[in-house]
């Protein structure tokens, strides 16, 4: 069962918890910003659904909420950044922006972050070059959760990938992907519903096919993009891995096994050999390549032929990237954002600790 709440209710009282763990106002403002972005399009397992785990981290002192986020070393095109240990929705954002404004100058911009933590979706970052004629791109690296293939260890995050690119009278093509079969945010929807995963999805401890979707709890772990070596897993496999070597081995954050764990009630990795967690930017300025309207026609015209391709027996219509987003947006912004029950009793208990009202 799910509660209806605005976004606007949704959005005062994030902020107000934000502001209770003693971020700044305007921080409070764009960690909520960033974090609501993932309920508004639709992701609902990185949005309101994760406040308290910040909560978490912030009481076990791995949330640093007044952080001093500063540029270490730079190129005239690249940057690595600081993140004093802050929120991610709020380190992340700040990097991207150093990207931009590299890609305003040299026509490219590639920053990667070390000393941050969980970042919202990738998307939101990605998608702040679009406004200013640009592709945007944004990684992270995260708690190693996921099985090599052929292995039974945990050793990667589910790394997402996004990749926001501009058009003319086109919606811009947006794509934001786990590098696993599925993001662990997936199972916690199953688990609150106490449903079973797909086939593909996870494994048990000893390697073996599971359903179970609290198999990370009992030594399991999550299978890389394509889940077994005949369907493609080692491309997904390497595709995390490309993750979260630009996102942490770039930069000094840690990776790998040593990548410090979401949940604040596991342990941090022994020998840890960077600091927090990394993430990776891109800005591409479209002038760097061709004449940004002559660009965008182009894009129209691509977008147009792949949605206007013959669709397979029982669909409607082909997808572009970024389709299934705009249209939940379109419609929680005015019905509003589903919450579940058990997520809305985690977000009463916090207001409770802090004194404010859902």
């Amino acid at each position: 069962m799910s509660v209806i709440c605005s976004y606007d209710r949704l959005f005062k009282f994030t902020r107000a918890v934000f502001t209770s763990i003693g971020c700044s106002e305007v921080d409070a403002n764009l960690a909520t910003k960033v974090l609501l972005a993932a309920d508004i399009r639709g992701i609902d397992s990185h949005g309101v659904a994760r406040l308290s785990g910040y909560v978490r981290l912030w009481e076990a002192g791995r949330i640093n909420p007044n952080p001093q986020v500063k540029i270490v070393h730079e190129t005239p095109s690249t940057a690595v950044v600081d993140g004093d240990a802050g929120l991610g929705l709020v380190v992340a954002p700040f990097a991207m922006q150093v990207a931009i404004e590299k890609a305003k100058i040299a026509g490219t911009g590639w920053v990667s972050v070390k000393n941050s933590n969980h970042f919202g979706i990738a998307g939101f970052h990605a998608m702040m070059a679009l406004e200013h004629d640009m592709i945007g791109m944004a990684m992270t690296n995260a708690s190693a959760l996921v099985a090599p293939t052929f292995s039974i260890e945990r050793m990667l995050g589910t790394n997402p990938i996004a990749t926001a690119i501009p058009a003319g009278t086109q919606p811009p093509f947006v794509a934001d992907f786990a590098t696993t079969t599925a993001a662990n945010g997936k199972l916690e929807i199953l688990q609150r519903k106490n449903a079973d995963t797909p086939l593909g999805w996870v494994q048990d401890m000893e390697g073996g096919i599971s359903t179970d979707a609290n198999v990370l709890k009992k030594g399991g772990a999550l299978l890389p993009l394509g889940s077994d070596r005949e369907h493609g897993s080692h491309k997904g496999y390497a595709l995390g891995s490309i993750v979260d070597i630009f996102s942490a081995v770039l930069s000094g954050a840690s990776y790998g096994p040593w990548a410090p764990p979401f949940p604040a009630y596991v342990p941090m990795p022994e020998n840890m050999p960077g600091t927090g967690l990394g993430h990776f930017f891109g800005a591409m300025r479209i002038d760097a390549f061709r004449p940004a309207a002559e660009f965008k026609e182009h894009m129209d015209n691509w977008i147009t032929r792949f949605r206007n391709s013959k669709p397979a027996p029982g669909h409607e219509k082909v997808l572009i990237p970024g389709d299934p987003e705009r249209e939940m947006e379109s419609i929680r912004v005015k019905e509003g954002i589903p919450v579940v029950a058990s997520v809305i009793e985690e977000l009463t208990s916090v207001g409770k600790q802090f004194g404010i009202e859902l």
